[in-house]
């Protein structure tokens, strides 16, 4: 089964910088896309950043320029370098792989999330 795991969330003061990680492990045939989504108290999830097999980049309107998706293929992570953090920002979270399972059907996996907190 394929498992995400996200690390890198913490306590962090307006302005600062936190890189999030994602490790995906499991049976990963082809990525279709990968990103990354947060929800914060009384809030839907939202997407954050998504990345898609050819490349194509997207981020949320409220974090263009400030926050940068990539990853690392060889090692099945997803990364998202977050700077100059609002206090807006703070959510739990979560990653998300679509993946093209061995026979071209879609599955889209989650991760349990982390936490991310930026106050004064």
């Amino acid at each position: 089964q394929v498992r995400l795991v996200e690390s890198g969330g913490g306590l962090v003061q307006p302005g600062g910088s936190l890189r999030l990680s994602c490790e995906a492990s499991g049976s990963i045939f082809s990525i279709n896309r990968m990103g990354w989504f947060r929800q914060a108290p009384g809030k839907q999830r939202e997407y954050v950043a998504t990345i898609s097999n050819d490349g194509t980049i997207n981020y949320v309107d409220s974090v263009r320029g400030r926050f940068t998706i990539s990853r690392d293929s060889t090692k099945n992570t997803m990364y998202l370098q977050m700077n100059s953090l609002k206090p807006e920002d703070t959510a739990v979270y979560v990653c998300s792989l679509r993946l093209q399972e061995y026979g071209g059907s879609l599955t889209t996996y989650w991760g349990q999330g982390t936490q991310v907190s930026v106050s004064s």
